[in-house]
């Protein structure tokens, strides 16, 4: 059993399923996105970890499993919330006991890459810390008003200019469906053109999906009515259609996506598009299941 406390329920991006799990913080400092519900828990209110405990979790760790461990993620939901000091000496304690790691990661919250400056995070990134996932979940200020995600267009853009400039990769996830019926058109294209401008290295798209008949998500926004699949299909295509990225490591591929897309943009741009509208011209009943049900 490794040394480490954890508090359920645990979550990490599907890319780090074979990374150590290293909780620095418990919860989400913001926790306030009217569709997530994953440190809605009372036992995962947000707090720092103490940085004695969290040395020690590393330095046994180590003792245990130090020729083994190759990446790191720092969970929970933003651990660069912390100072950049204390991330700073976890950083120089995961290359003192597990030195076999080659990359340690962490999701962010664009709100907190706003305390700290470009040279702060180059330091980061020369400390071990390589990749920053971001859920930008959307470029549309009008849709990220409405979900409560305390972030605009220009701030996300920001944040993930400040990782690009320090050298740190970035991951950015968009809510496929996050702009119910009403807001689709402009939720694709102005997610495409918040990926656009950043050129992030890599790009994923979920499927929005709410938990307890969306209570919460609904009491933020009474109006919003879902996209069926047809619906959710035309608004990937039209996301796909906008972007004009360089080099970006596509997937939609999580467990909520009906359709498995992979690939780099731009080079896969036309072979991907042409799979959405295959999709979109599937006739009526021969619907696809989502991911999490193929293969059963």
């Amino acid at each position: 059993m490794l040394p480490i406390r954890y508090v359920e329920p645990v979550f990490r991006p599907p890319s780090e399923a074979e990374s150590l799990i290293l909780p620095v913080t418990d919860g989400c400092s913001w926790n306030k996105c009217s569709f997530c519900e994953m440190y809605t828990a009372a036992q995962k209110a947000f707090r720092a970890r103490g940085e004695d405990e969290m040395l020690e979790s590393i330095r046994r760790t180590g003792e245990r499993y130090g020729a083994q461990v190759r990446r790191v993620f720092l969970a929970d939901g933003d651990a660069l919330v912390l100072p950049t000091r204390r991330l700073l000496v976890y950083l120089e304690a995961i290359r003192t006991h597990l030195p076999a790691v080659h990359r340690v990661s962490s999701y962010c919250l664009a709100r907190n890459l706003a305390k700290k400056s470009v040279a702060e995070l180059r330091t980061l990134a020369e400390a071990g810390l390589k990749l920053a996932y971001l859920g930008a979940e959307s470029g549309d200020d009008e849709v990220l008003a409405r979900v409560n995600k305390g972030e605009s267009f220009e701030t996300t853009r920001s944040a993930l200019d400040k990782l690009g400039e320090a050298g740190i990769a970035r991951s950015v996830m968009i809510l496929n469906g996050l702009g119910g019926q009403a807001l689709s058109a402009q939720h694709a294209d102005n997610s495409a053109r918040l990926a656009n401008a950043t050129q992030p290295e890599y790009l994923s798209t979920l499927v929005v999906t709410l938990h307890d008949h969306g209570r919460r998500f609904m009491e933020a926004w009474p109006e919003w009515q879902a996209l069926d699949q047809h619906g959710l299909f035309v608004e990937m295509e039209r996301f796909l259609a906008a972007l004009e990225l360089r080099r970006t490591v596509f997937r939609s591929d999580h467990a909520s996506n009906w359709l498995v897309l992979k690939g780099t943009l731009g080079a896969d741009k036309a072979r991907l598009l042409a799979e959405v509208r295959a999709a979109i011209e599937r006739p009526e009943g021969a619907a696809l299941r989502p991911a999490w049900l193929r293969g059963l």
